[in-house]
């Protein structure tokens, strides 16, 4: 007969670290579930590269023998790392398993953050090589979305979200470089933020894609994501508050010419802004320009950040897939004929700053996506044409605020018609974190998504323990 004791698998990390502090549950337990919840489900999903049973089981019963949990926002939750970024004990992979580097005698800075906020580090998610695609696949696994298997999580923090769209973890670790938090958010209904520039420490590599990059966390509800963020930005725990009114700037302008959003990312748009309207807000039309000169700077830019991450790493190219090393040489050969260059992504900034205060608003609302999400097949092993044209095709719409070193968040409003999670996203001007939590904690009060994908999770134990 199946044992009905209740598991923690799908309760949210406010839920679990708040049992762990009342004494509700160890966090022996709840790792203890969440591990046999993805020995059961990551075979179909190959959401994790590495899982550390044993240490994470290990670590979790060292926050049940502090005395003093109070003071551990994360008490006993267990959370995913992304491959690129260290974790003391496991090599640093940079998307396949045939370029990873040493094992890591200590953790990144994000990773010590979580520690010392009581999370228990079950392993880390797979991502394309060197976090360069929109898709998440190597020649050992193809990463699939929980939503629908045929289809990619996204990139390149596609393990991160398959993993919590599973509940597999609560919540997990990603970077997001040119939309590698906010793609795959999108494409698994998640909750995505990608702070501002200088919010939270990086250093990916040598220069964080010249500065591209930052990290945040992949969540299911806007609550465990103000959590995350207030942690790894190493700030005090706060509660969000609903923003009173705001004027809110709507475009539907894709920045590549010749891409447009879909009927269903057009939709989530106009859901939005009912759902602004709702909240008391006001939202007027307002595109941004996005010069052609802005694409090729961007272009160059991430050829080149991949080369300086070989570099960084120590790696041999002759290693990398046949589509990496045609992208670290077209790095190497933008920054030889000067196309790489700070002042054409200051420029940017200054402009996309300005963009606030010229069409006087407070935050831009976009499509997330333009497109449904690719299917989830060897595209490792495809070209890099192929490649660039798959990511760019459905996820143009997060790069432009990378270079701008803006925050911006992916937030659920709805369905595809073909089931499909669809999303949109919210840009804001420096500084504006949690006034993006705030707006996005609206939306979810307004029109609660689903936080995990159907069938999902996979427990053997009876109900959740919590609601």
């Amino acid at each position: 007969m199946q044992d009905l004791m209740p598991t923690w698998v799908g309760a949210t990390a406010k839920q679990i670290a708040r049992g762990v502090r009342r004494g509700d549950v160890s966090a022996t337990q709840v790792v203890a579930d969440h591990l046999d919840h993805i020995a059961r489900a990551d075979a179909d999903l190959a959401a994790f590269r590495a899982v550390r049973g044993g240490e994470a089981i290990t670590e979790a019963e060292k926050v049940d023998e502090q005395e003093e949990l109070a003071n551990l926002p994360l008490a006993g939750v267990p959370v995913a790392v992304k491959e690129n970024t260290a974790v003391a004990g496991l090599p640093t992979w940079h998307g396949s398993a045939a370029v990873r580097s040493a094992v890591a005698e200590a953790d990144h800075e994000v990773v010590r953050r979580l520690r010392g906020a009581g999370a228990v580090i079950l392993g880390v998610t797979r991502m394309p090589e060197l976090g360069l695609w929109a898709l998440t696949d190597d020649a050992s696994a193809v990463t699939r979305n929980p939503w629908d298997p045929r289809r990619t999580p996204g990139g390149s923090s596609g393990g991160a979200a398959a993993a919590v769209a599973a509940g597999l973890v609560p919540m997990a670790h990603g970077n997001d470089g040119l939309g590698s938090i906010r793609i795959p958010a999108a494409c698994c209904g998640l909750v995505g933020l990608k702070p501002g520039r200088g919010v939270v420490p990086c250093q990916l590599g040598a220069d964080d894609w010249f500065g591209l990059t930052e990290h945040g966390m992949l969540t299911s509800t806007v609550a465990d994501a103000a959590v995350g963020f207030q942690v790894l930005a190493g700030r005090p725990q706060e509660k969000l508050v609903p923003p009173q009114r705001l004027r809110v700037g709507v475009s539907l302008r894709s920045p590549v010419r010749g891409v447009a959003p879909d009927a269903p990312n057009r939709d989530a748009v106009a859901a939005a802004g009912r759902l602004l309207a709702a909240a008391g807000h006001d939202t007027v039309p307002a595109d941004p320009v996005y010069p052609t000169r802005l694409g090729l700077a961007g272009l160059a830019t991430w050829f080149a950040a991949a080369a300086a991450d070989v570099r960084a790493a120590g790696l041999d190219p002759r290693a990398l897939q046949r589509r990496s090393r045609r992208h670290v040489a077209l790095g190497e050969w933008a920054q030889r004929r000067g196309y790489v260059r700070e002042s054409d992504r200051v420029a940017w900034r200054e402009r996309s700053v300005g963009f606030f205060a010229d069409h006087s608003v407070d935050l831009l609302v976009t499509p997330a996506l333009a497109g449904q999400p690719p299917e989830a097949a060897g595209w490792s092993g495809r070209s890099w044409a192929a490649n660039l044209k798959a990511s760019i095709r459905y996820a143009p719409f997060a790069a432009p605020w990378n270079i701008a070193g803006l925050p911006a968040i992916v937030v659920p409003v709805g369905r595809r018609p073909d089931g499909l999670p669809v999303a949109v996203q919210l840009v804001g001007p420096p500084g504006s974190e949690l006034l993006l939590l705030g707006v996005a904690g609206q939306f979810e009060m307004q029109a609660p998504w689903a936080r995990h994908a159907p069938g999902y999770p996979r427990v053997g134990t009876g109900s959740p323990a919590v609601a």
